[in-house]
């Protein structure tokens, strides 16, 4: 079986990575990337949310949610992250079919998120971890192909091409 890993966004499977540069509206609320989505209800102050989802990037959005003390993170996340990421995932590919498309045509291909430093999410530095992230997106993958589409509320689909999607510098994202 074939096996893609994915873990920057750039490349032919950096669409797969939340770091992905496109807009999506989540809950409402315009994010500039799935990644400052999921990461925007990390915190339990909202103020500390808004300023996470400001950084320059949705990597170092990433990194200051990371480096969140226990005391500022939601005291449901860990019961609420692993559906807050399908959602946000869902939300991405409802709105913008030929990212769902390009999912679809990565077939039966096992999906793998590469993260040296994420065990959860990833494979870890040792390759072992749980790569929740590669198996949401295999299980979105398959409701995509039984349909062809997936729900967003109240959001109609980007009519974006997936060449118009593509970060225009190499690390960018």
């Amino acid at each position: 079986m074939a096996v893609i890993r994915f873990y920057r966004a750039i490349g032919p499977w950096g669409f797969l990575s939340n770091l992905f540069p496109c807009e999506i509206v989540f809950e409402g609320r315009a994010f500039r990337s799935p990644e400052d989505a999921y990461q925007y209800a990390k915190p339990r102050d909202a103020a500390v949310a808004q300023w996470l989802v400001s950084s320059p990037s949705p990597r170092l959005t990433a990194l200051a949610a990371h480096a969140l003390f226990w005391y500022d993170v939601s005291p449901e996340w860990n019961a609420v992250k692993v559906a807050r990421m399908r959602a946000v995932l869902c939300a991405k590919f409802a709105q913008y079919p030929a990212l769902a498309e390009r999912l679809i045509a990565t077939g039966d291909a096992v999906l793998v998120e590469n993260s040296k430093t994420d065990a959860f999410w990833g494979v870890g530095k040792n390759g072992n971890g749980k790569n929740r992230l590669g198996e949401l997106l295999m299980e979105i993958r398959e409701e995509l192909k039984g349909s062809r589409t997936l729900s967003s509320p109240g959001q109609k689909p980007h009519s974006a091409s997936l060449e118009s999607l593509l970060p225009s510098r190499i690390g960018s994202a």
